[in-house]
């Protein structure tokens, strides 16, 4: 089992960046690719983006290609999602997990999950 612990979440102006850390503690996060997703208030838990176990390959969801990048340093058990030109549209709950097995934009390929960090985006 990993257990999983973002930060980095906050208030920020339309435009403007974030960088969410996702740091792990446990077995075998160097092998384990992971994954950020986001709920915002009254909606479903969504895909954002995954990494697989070596950083080799990323995967995005349409709405945030192109302005978020994931990457993971292996040394530090830490996988990090880097936002930019922040919309008001992107605030939510950010949370990140590790994928058991399947696709990766799949939530129910999931199994352990971080309490989340609260991303703001003001227009």
């Amino acid at each position: 089992q990993v257990l999983l612990q973002e930060s980095g979440g906050g208030l920020v102006q339309a435009g403007g960046s974030l960088r969410l850390s996702c740091a792990a503690s446990g077995r075998n996060f160097d092998t384990s690719a992971m994954g950020w997703f986001r709920q915002a208030l009254g909606k479903g838990r969504e895909f954002v983006a995954a990494i697989n176990w070596n950083g080799e390959r990323t995967y995005y969801a349409d709405s945030v290609e192109g302005r978020f990048t994931i990457s993971r340093d292996n040394a530090k058990d830490t996988v990090y999602l880097q936002m930019d030109s922040l919309k008001p549209e992107d605030t939510a709950v950010y949370y990140c997990a590790r994928l058991k097995g399947g696709s990766y934009y799949n939530i129910l390929s999931y199994d352990s999950w971080g309490p989340g960090t609260q991303v703001t985006v003001s227009a």
